[in-house]
């Protein structure tokens, strides 16, 4: 088989596995967990439920990749925020709120209790914890941030501090949120 054959195959499929994907989050969001089905995925999105099947066996696994590729770009944002230009106490400041936007954007639906579990969520959630723990030891040498507790121990403060973002009742307060934990986090000698 050619490679431009090959190719626009797999490109297709890839479009076709996007669209499936985008099509049964939208559903969720605007119908409920429990009132999305296959058929109804296949007939929005346009294709045979034969098809649909060939790319996922229930709605669940297509809810799970949907969530696997979301998590996937916000972790990529985070780590463009950390590796852009400045100062660590930026950066750090730049990664903690972004993360508690997202979290405030993302949780607290039935959709979350589903996704939010499994080892991928962990894989996630250490791949997390390494990066803000990075600029926090980098943020501590600056002296910006208290170095008399291990990073480790901070960045899992952080993280469980933020992760009460999602019950805040608008972005004003994830952003007060915030404040109060770099707040805690500044070296206070």
């Amino acid at each position: 088989m050619p490679k431009l054959w090959s190719d626009t195959i797999q490109a297709h499929r890839r479009d076709v596995r996007e669209a499936i994907m985008d099509t049964a989050a939208a559903l969720v969001a605007e119908r409920g967990l429990l009132s999305v089905t296959m058929s109804l995925i296949a007939e929005e999105t346009g294709i045979g439920r034969a098809t649909l099947y060939k790319y996922f066996p229930d709605v669940e696994a297509i809810l799970l990749a949907w969530h696997e590729r979301q998590v996937v770009v916000h972790l990529k944002h985070l780590t463009e925020l950390r590796d852009r230009g400045g100062e660590a106490r930026e950066r750090l400041e730049a990664v903690l709120e972004t993360f508690a936007l997202i979290s405030y954007e993302h949780h607290g639906t039935e959709l979350s209790a589903l996704l939010h579990r499994g080892e991928r969520i962990n894989r996630a959630q250490h791949q997390l914890t390494r990066l803000i723990r990075g600029l926090l030891a980098e943020a501590a040498k600056s002296g910006d941030v208290r170095d008399d507790v291990p990073p480790e121990e901070l960045a899992r403060y952080c993280l469980h501090a933020l992760t009460t973002a999602s019950g805040l009742p608008s972005k004003a307060a994830v952003r007060r949120l915030v404040t109060v934990i770099l707040a805690g986090l500044r070296n206070r000698r």
